[in-house]
């Protein structure tokens, strides 16, 4: 039976890097992510709640400054693993486009002037490498077709936890059984008074850039207990796939715990925060 309503195996998203900010290449080569789990287009029209005098309710709603958002959940493709997640290093803008299409018709949001807010890697054993992004946009348009004379692609595969590592300083890590990381750029929406536009920032500069995560060991060593009472300094190297990897430098664990809990096993869970991080 047909109906209206849009599944998610009639969602897809994809994407491209804007040569100029805000603006869609002509002709665009699209990407597409076709290991998506999530995603979440997100719109906020910044509503001014006018109130006055002499009522209790509201007096007016004028639209404030449009705060457009993308949160996407995937898993890395292992044709290019960090082909789309690289843009939280090189901050490029980037066209996101959002097909939701079925033989009736098509809704198309098309979001511009996007910029990696947060990128979160993820493996656990028997699983994928994971990839959540969260991206802020300048505008988002709604049409009822895909962008004209563009062309679309997609990334295969996926990358199984097995063809990941973790290397710490050279050595590499037989113990874990997850890990996880995050880089924050904390993007700053920035508008200004004027005419034109004035709805939409002008300006999404980068902040101070956070570098977190965590590994969790099987409980073999005291290791990390040690590393954290001699207040060790160290590298941490995540796999990605194939070649591709985050080597997070001058990295300290924040706290060390190992949970032991009856009919268990007993782990240890070292979060970590690093100065930098380079991923390649």
């Amino acid at each position: 039976m047909t109906t209206p309503v849009y599944g998610a195996h009639e969602a897809k998203a994809y994407y491209v890097v804007e040569s100029a900010y805000g603006e869609t290449p002509t002709n665009p080569s699209m990407t597409g992510l076709a290991t998506a789990e999530n995603v979440e287009p997100d719109l906020n029209p910044g509503l001014i709640r006018v109130r006055g005098t002499g009522s209790r309710d509201l007096q007016t709603l004028r639209k404030g400054l449009r705060q457009a958002g993308l949160k996407i959940g995937y898993n890395l493709p292992s044709a290019s693993p960090i082909d789309f997640l690289l843009h939280i290093q090189t901050l490029d803008s980037l066209t996101l486009e959002v097909v939701y299409e079925k033989a009736s018709g098509i809704i198309d949001l098309l979001y511009t002037g996007c910029r990696f807010n947060s990128l979160t890697v993820e493996c656990s054993v028997e699983d994928l490498v994971k990839a959540t992004v969260e991206l802020i946009g300048q505008d988002v348009a709604v049409g009822t077709s895909k962008i004209s004379g563009a062309t679309y692609a997609d990334h295969s595969g996926a990358v199984p936890y097995y063809e990941s590592y973790v290397k710490k300083d050279t050595s590499t890590l037989d113990r874990v059984t997850d890990f996880r990381f995050t880089v924050e750029n904390n993007l700053k929406r920035v508008p200004v008074i004027r005419a034109s536009d004035g709805h939409l920032l002008k300006y999404l500069p980068e902040r101070h850039r956070n570098c977190t995560g965590e590994v969790t060991f099987d409980f073999e060593t005291e290791d990390e207990f040690d590393d954290a009472i001699n207040d060790s300094e160290f590298s941490l190297e995540f796999g990605l796939g194939g070649s591709s990897k985050a080597v997070f430098s001058n990295c300290k664990w924040d706290s060390v715990s190992s949970p032991t809990r009856i009919e268990d096993l007993v782990s240890v869970k070292a979060p970590f925060v690093a100065k930098s991080v380079t991923i390649s």
